[in-house]
């Protein structure tokens, strides 16, 4: 696990390094040296989650960073598994440790975190979050997966692949993160299955495998075939009572091979980019980076079909690539739904 000397995995800091740090700056400001952020250095990341960074969501973030740093464009220390009670306290010590940029998901947090935000108006913020940026609040930009466009294409699949027209679906919470893909990905099935029935379901927890997993087995024995997997657990379900899965978020085809027939693919890296080029540039500011999500921004995309490359109908893989370029191109949209989806 790559994470900074000074922090430990709960995201404590000791006072010394922010002493430190605060030490650091002030001679350099003494000895007439600029202390604020060249162009050409790496900037200052720090991330603050409060799941494992093994968490599909998180992973992705996480993933995007690592790539960054290995490409010298940043430094990044991360803090997982924080408490929503804990979170202001270990954003203000990052701020205070002199980083330039921090990530996260306020969806618990949302008030503190735009709190501290005030507090350190020299510092950017990029958060996951259900809300729209506000100009009160200039350094803090909201971010989202909308990867709908991928969820949609890989229902176009799943109502192909499912022979009993009954779906499973196993959520985190019903937030609008959760409902817009469950939605593309209901209204791509009804485009190959349009009698399909769906059993939707909440686990109230962003990381419980095992609820994930019984929530699942509880949606088999009501008759589902497919399941659409978008928390942990679910696919484990699927594979040992031999039915499909469709993925969310990650590619997990190596893990269960015979199980996730087709994945939505998150790609973090085009919101990461604009916002460190924003940050080194001075011109961050509040504004959605949602968007950078979307499939023709190359937020997000179709996994490859691995094991079931063949086993699914030619003409539903034609109509797949068509919706996709359209998608693309901008000829046909994908309805942003972010209503909770019930069970019909």
């Amino acid at each position: 696990m790559s994470t900074s000397s000074k922090f430990m995995k709960t995201g404590s800091l000791s006072r010394r390094a922010v002493l430190k740090a605060a030490g650091a700056g002030a001679a350099l400001a003494a000895a007439g040296l600029p202390t604020r952020l060249f162009a050409a250095d790496p900037l200052k990341v720090a991330a603050v989650y409060t799941v494992p960074v093994e968490q599909q969501w998180v992973s992705r973030i996480h993933k995007a960073a690592n790539a960054a740093k290995e490409r010298g464009e940043i430094e990044y220390v991360y803090s997982e598994n924080t408490s929503n009670n804990d979170y202001e306290r270990v954003m203000r010590e990052y701020c205070e440790a002199g980083h330039k940029l921090i990530l996260g998901e306020v969806f618990g947090v949302e008030d503190a975190a735009r709190a501290v935000a005030r507090d350190y108006p020299d510092v950017a913020f990029l958060m996951g979050s259900s809300f729209k940026p506000d100009e009160a609040v200039p350094n803090f930009s909201p971010f989202d997966n909308y990867i709908q466009d991928a969820s949609y294409l890989t229902g176009i699949i799943a109502g192909a692949m499912t022979k009993s027209k009954n779906i499973g679906m196993v959520g985190g919470y019903p937030i609008p993160e959760v409902n817009r893909l469950m939605h593309a990905f209901m209204a791509g099935v009804k485009e190959s299955a349009p009698d399909a029935k769906f059993q939707v379901a909440f686990i109230g927890s962003w990381f419980d495998p095992p609820k994930a997993k019984e929530t699942a087995f509880a949606q088999i024995d009501g008759g589902a075939d497919l399941l659409y997997a978008e928390r942990f657990g679910v696919s484990d379900a699927a594979k040992e009572r031999k039915v499909l899965a469709v993925g969310n978020v990650i590619d997990t085809q190596a893990d269960y091979p015979k199980t996730v027939v087709a994945s939505a693919l998150w790609d973090f890296q085009p919101t990461l980019d604009k916002a460190v080029a924003e940050v080194k540039a001075g011109t961050f500011k509040a504004e959605d980076y949602g968007v950078y999500s979307y499939m023709k921004n190359g937020g997000c995309s179709l996994a490859p079909l691995g094991t079931f490359d063949g086993k699914v109908p030619a003409d539903v893989m034609a109509k797949v690539a068509e919706k996709e370029k359209a998608i693309k191109d901008g000829s046909f949209t994908v309805e942003i739904d972010d209503s909770e989806p019930k069970s019909n």
